[in-house]
Order: C-alpha cells, then sequence, then structure tokens
C-alpha cells in the first residue's frame, strides 16, 4: 500500500494534524510527555525531534504539538517524511491495541450523554486533531477531558461552553453546565 501524509493545522497553533490513509489505531491515545511514549514505539521516535512536546494518536492521524520556538515551516516537511516512513515500516502506535467497542456506563442519564458525546462531538473534536472522553456527570454538571489539539487549545473553552454545553443541555435536559478536567 501506498502511504500517503497529508497535513491539516488545528485551533489551536502549537499543533498539527498529520493525517494518513491508514487506520493507525482504533479510539485514541495520548503521549503528552516523552515518559508516557515508553509503551510506545511510534511516539518514542517521534520524541527523540527536539522540537516535538506531544503525540496523540486517533484513527487514522497523529496530531504533533511542537516546542515554543519552533516554527512550522522548518519542521513540517520532517514530520511528514518520518510519519510516512513509520506507517510504511509499521510501527506500532502502542504495545496493546485497543479494541473500538464502546461501552458506556452508569445510570441512563449518564449512557445518554456518553453515546451524544460519541455520536455528536467526538468526530468534530478529531476533525480539530483532539480528542473527549467523559469523566463525570455530578449534580446537572458533566466533566470531560480534552486532550491533543483540545489540550491548552486557546478555542477550546469557546467549544466547550458554546458548543458542548448547549448540545448536551438542549439533548438532555438535567445537564446545566459542561466542564473540562485539567491535565
Amino acid at each position: 500500500m501506498n502511504i500517503n501524509v497529508y497535513t491539516e493545522t488545528t485551533p489551536n497553533p502549537a499543533t498539527m494534524k498529520f493525517i494518513v490513509n491508514k487506520l493507525l489505531i482504533n479510539g485514541s491515545v495520548d503521549f503528552a510527555t516523552r515518559e508516557s511514549a515508553e509503551k510506545s514505539a511510534f511516539a518514542k521516535e517521534l520524541y527523540k525531534f527536539s522540537f516535538v512536546n506531544g503525540v496523540f494518536f486517533a484513527s487514522n492521524f497523529v496530531t504533533v504539538t511542537k516546542t515554543e520556538g519552533s516554527e512550522w515551516n522548518d519542521i513540517e516537511a520532517i514530520l511528514k517524511e518520518f510519519v510516512k516512513g513509520a506507517v510504511e515500516s509499521e510501527l506500532k502506535v502502542q504495545e496493546i491495541e485497543q479494541t473500538g467497542e464502546v461501552d458506556f456506563e452508569g445510570t441512563e442519564t449518564e449512557i445518554k450523554i456518553q453515546q451524544i458525546l460519541n455520536d455528536y462531538v467526538r468526530p468534530a473534536v478529531e476533525q480539530d486533531g483532539g480528542a473527549i472522553s467523559y469523566r463525570s456527570f455530578d449534580a446537572g454538571v458533566v466533566t470531560v477531558e480534552l486532550r491533543g489539539s483540545c489540550s491548552g487549545c486557546p478555542s477550546s473553552t469557546v467549544t466547550l461552553k458554546a458548543g458542548i454545553e448547549n448540545l448536551l443541555k438542549r439533548m438532555v435536559p438535567e445537564v446545566t453546565e459542561v466542564v473540562s478536567e485539567a491535565l
């Protein structure tokens, strides 16, 4: 299979999406630090570049966070070539592949919230190079975790309040607020 890699900017200026024409992982996995990348040959190799400050994988893309002071113009082609080679040589994203199965747990309301996040919010967030995970629902407040491009993105607060919170309030009347759990 001929591997093609193309890049997309994200709302977070410190991150860029490197999209390939092959499934890399079912689900998503975040390697926010060099230490966390030990279980991923792919992420560990990316972290060998001094300008890489974060690595996040979901379906057919890897989102790379650059260090402050490095410019995409200088590093984009290098990373694109590396990602192409890594995918062609079948470098593992993680040792134990996750299954794509999604099991929702909790009360009827919690399951409904998780289903909405999975069906409506997750695809949009992945489009921007990030991921969202449901954490809890307590006294009307939904807590989520934002990863990848969304982590530290200037527009993630707007996305959270204007987008996700409004959607959930409309579809699940028990929801009064959506907050993001800090990493």
